[in-house]
């Protein structure tokens, strides 16, 4: 067994563990393996394990690998870096998610530019929950018109929020930013049935935000290694 193979084991285990602690079902919770900068072997290594839902943020690294990992039918490739006009059509025509999503200008490029044969992109509003200013993401504030703005979309589909909360070893406030993404969530939901899936949480905090709420959690280096450093994209 490959050492990716090895610490995908360890990884799942541990959102085993975390769910059983939440009382939640595992089938609740989505593995999302960040395999930005990683070599295709490596992906197809996790994918025979059973992991389908692979996570990039370089585009030009992403489209080679989506290219030689084709063979693989149910393979979901999720966008889930910072999204600049110019890469919209690529990822438009290439991937199944953007989980980023948090300006109207890309909405609408991705909309015009997502092929007809396609089924619709699924989307995640990106929220800047801990109210950084570096950071991306729209504010609380700003869900509700911005969820119905992406509605009017036909080329898009809402599918929930993501967040990257502040980088801190202070678990109080990392629960309290959680807790927040979890009622922001159940608001949306509430108006938007399908938009149900909320991404948060990474290898150094995947026990709290799923106790939190959390339908899907982001783990790369826990399962791939240190990441690579990417050529210019």
């Amino acid at each position: 067994m490959s050492t990716v193979q090895e610490n995908y084991k360890e990884v799942c285990a541990r959102v085993d563990a975390a769910c059983t602690k939440a009382g939640r079902e595992r089938q609740q919770v989505r593995l999302l393996a960040v395999s930005k900068t990683k070599p295709a072997d490596m992906v197809r290594d996790c994918y025979q394990l059973g992991q389908t839902a692979f996570g990039e943020n370089y585009l030009q690294d992403a489209l080679e690998k989506i290219q030689v990992l084709r063979d693989l039918p149910d393979i979901e490739w999720h966008f889930i870096g910072p999204l600049q006009s110019n890469k919209t059509k690529a990822v438009a025509e290439n991937f199944h998610w953007l989980e980023t999503l948090d300006r109207e200008k890309i909405a609408r490029r991705l909309n015009d530019q997502r092929p007809p044969a396609l089924p619709p992109l699924n989307v995640l509003i990106q929220i800047n929950i801990s109210d950084e200013d570096q950071k991306s993401g729209i504010s609380t504030t700003e869900v509700h018109a911005f969820a119905q703005t992406l509605a009017s979309l036909p080329r898009l589909k809402v599918r929930g929020l993501m967040c990257i909360p502040e980088a801190t070893d202070d678990e109080q406030r990392l629960q309290q930013q959680f807790e927040r993404m979890q009622q922001l969530s159940r608001d949306l939901t509430a108006r938007y049935p399908e938009a149900n899936v909320l991404s948060m949480g990474m290898s150094s905090d995947l026990e709290l935000a799923i106790a939190c709420g959390s339908t899907e959690v982001r783990i790369g280096t826990d399962i791939f290694g240190a990441r690579n450093t990417p050529a210019a994209q």
